[in-house]
């Protein structure tokens, strides 16, 4: 376990939070998809959160990001009750098997995230670019309003670059200016995604839509080897 300063705190979407904790000379290994148990330092709550940046991108910039989801004032619970810039944070792990595997090197990957669950695939995401393990990358991500989206920014710009294809979905709240889909996740959604029968899926978000875009994605005729799950609560 590491405990590492707090670089900022602020907010991200009516539900969530950027957190940033300062790497500086803690040695700290993990690979993209990682989950690590987060507290405050000198109390025992502690929580699993995701680690939303990849490795290459911790190392680069200096610091692990999470995704700590927030409620109507904003606090984050208990094992954070406080937390502010310059606090120490306990960072145990990492854990988890929700990793890109070798057998995705090459391939088409598919990620498709739910609300909060776009903090792993934000890890895998950053580290199949950087690497270029992906013959191909694709990203869907679905959130009940424009307002809940999260990195929004980065990945149309991910998008306009060609570096990626986005399509995003809103599941409850729509303004009459949204350009995306609206509902939830449907097989017609999917099918153009999965024609190649190489392509490898990451799913992410709340149970009833990983168990849904899983049994989605079966019927289409993909492998169960093919599908990679992480669930995440509501």
């Amino acid at each position: 376990m590491v405990s590492l300063r707090v670089r900022s705190f602020a907010a991200a979407t009516p539900a969530s939070t950027i957190l940033r904790l300062e790497l500086g000379r803690a040695p700290f290994a993990f690979r993209a998809g990682h989950t690590v148990l987060l507290g405050l330092h000198g109390q025992p709550r502690r929580k699993p959160y995701s680690i939303a940046i990849a490795p290459e991108e911790a190392r680069a910039r200096g610091y692990l990001e999470f995704l700590v989801k927030t409620d109507a004032e904003g606090h984050p619970g208990p094992h954070l009750a406080g937390v502010r810039r310059g606090a120490r944070v306990d960072v145990a792990g990492p854990l988890g098997s929700f990793i890109v595997p070798a057998a995705a090197v090459g391939r088409p990957v598919l990620f498709i995230a739910g609300g909060a669950g776009i903090a792993p695939l934000r890890s895998m995401l950053q580290s199949a670019l950087r690497s270029r393990i992906a013959r191909r990358v694709t990203v869907f991500y679905s959130a009940r309003s424009p307002r809940h989206f999260v990195y929004l920014t980065e990945l149309r710009r991910l998008a306009r670059q060609k570096k990626i294809a986005l399509t995003l979905t809103v599941t409850r709240e729509a303004s009459p200016g949204w350009r995306g889909d609206r509902g939830r996740i449907t097989r017609r959604q999917l099918a153009p995604l999965v024609t190649d029968p190489a392509t490898v899926c990451f799913v992410c978000g709340p149970p009833a839509l990983v168990a849904e875009v899983v049994r989605l994605l079966r019927r289409l005729g993909v492998a169960a080897r093919r599908i990679r799950t992480e669930k995440r609560k509501t």
